[in-house]
């Protein structure tokens, strides 16, 4: 009780102290009668300015971006830019500025009475050639791009094609290219896609200058097929050559490649047909794929070139040498592959040439065959062995490489839109 009483007078004095506050606020604002009675006026008074306060100084420079065009030239492109005649007659006999081409992105930097001051461009992915006034003229020299890189993940769902699915994903086509080649050897990207299937990719994205210049490898990737979810880790192993392994370490690589070419449709499979050229119903021994002359072969596993030449209807052909009974012929091609010759050994992978309509073809298409002991055998139907294992030695350093990706694709899989790492 000794206690309570001094709290309760203090409480009083505030409460009381509070009252007296509001009532004497409330005393100085007016009645409602009064409020009511009260008048607004707007006044407007006019403020000279001053010459130097009413116009802003003219700039000594200007700093524009633009991308030059398909067919324009560097005249009418540095025209457009505003710069004068006279500068663009002088950076027409500079050398680096012969380099430009349409899809140049140039920055520069024009004085405002249209006089050049500096311009800089890509030359290549890792060089950026700078052009600026010297004097009356003006030097170029390259200096090396200012190069980033980041981790991206994307995933999406097909509707039509990977193609389509990764552009609507906004997944560069490198990158969509990589993700049907690590999983080639268990997918069919040509006859096994359906409507639903989905994909999920860890790749990295590489920048010059702040700008998308290109995709670089692919990390990891998830594609579900058809209720089948396959996923791969890119891993380097001690001492070896890097590739795509499972969860448990196994090797998603095969020894051969389902198809030579990157990415195209089969327009004659394996089996009896009709043939185009002598309406007559023939075996047909290997797999046809439509695609564009000038499309690169690709070598469809390790082996030795046993054969490059012309060979009656199949026109220019390569046939190659694998381990065991192995051997597999790519025919119809429009030219070889740079200093290709017999003997030569190539890696799975490696282009050996590019596609054509030599011999007997009506148009333009690769014709390969897989062949085992010398007999002709469907690609798609026969099991692919697969390539070397995670070592038990490397597995410690695999799964701690593998974890942080993994957790990445379980993240597109709980939430399938576009993230940035």
């Amino acid at each position: 009780m000794k206690i309570a009483a001094p709290l309760q007078r203090i409480a009083m004095v505030g409460a009381l102290g509070l009252s007296g506050a509001i009532a004497a606020v409330a005393a100085m604002l007016p009645s409602p009668e009064a409020e009511a009675n009260l008048v607004q006026r707007r006044t407007v008074e006019a403020i000279a300015l001053g010459p130097q306060l009413a116009v802003l100084p003219a700039p000594q420079t200007y700093l524009l971006e633009e991308r030059m065009q398909r067919g324009e030239t560097a005249a009418t492109f540095l025209g457009r830019l505003g710069i004068l005649d006279e500068d663009i007659r002088q950076l027409q006999r500079v050398p680096a500025v012969r380099l430009l081409r349409g899809g140049h992105v140039v920055a520069a930097e024009i004085a405002a009475d249209g006089r050049a001051l500096r311009l800089s461009f890509p030359a290549s992915r890792e060089v950026q050639m700078h052009v600026e006034r010297v004097g009356a003229g003006f030097r170029a020299q390259e200096l090396p791009a200012p190069i980033s890189s980041e981790v991206l993940l994307r995933s999406g769902v097909i509707e039509s094609s990977l193609f389509a699915a990764a552009d609507a994903a906004g997944v560069a086509d490198s990158a969509a290219l990589q993700i049907a080649d690590i999983f080639a050897g268990d997918v069919d990207f040509h006859r096994e896609l359906r409507r639903g299937d989905r994909f999920a990719v860890v790749y990295e994205q590489h920048y010059i200058g702040g700008r998308a210049a290109h995709a670089g490898r692919v990390l990891a990737a998830e594609f579900a097929n058809q209720g089948r979810v396959l996923r791969a880790v890119y891993f380097e192993p001690a001492g070896e050559r890097g590739g795509y392994y499972a969860q448990d370490g196994s090797n998603l690589r095969k020894a051969f490649l389902r198809s030579p070419l990157e990415y195209t449709r089969i327009t004659s499979g394996f089996g009896m047909r009709r043939h185009p050229l002598h309406r007559s119903w023939r075996a047909h021994e290997g797999v046809d794929f439509a695609a564009p002359v000038g499309t690169r072969v690709r070598a469809a596993g390790d082996g030795t070139i046993e054969f490059a030449g012309r060979h009656g209807g199949y026109g220019n052909m390569v046939v190659l040498r694998h381990r065991g009974q192995y051997s597999t012929a790519y025919a119809h091609l429009s030219r070889f592959a740079p200093g290709l010759r017999r003997g030569q050994r190539v890696a799975q992978g490696d282009i050996i040439g590019h596609v054509g309509a030599t011999g007997w073809a009506t148009g333009p298409h690769l014709h390969y065959e897989f062949r085992i002991g010398g007999r002709a055998r469907n690609p798609y139907a026969v099991a692919m062995p697969a390539g070397k294992p995670v070592a038990p030695a490397d597995l410690a350093a695999f799964q701690s490489r593998a974890a942080p990706l993994l957790a990445h694709l379980e993240r597109l899989s709980v939430q399938p839109l576009a993230l940035r790492d």
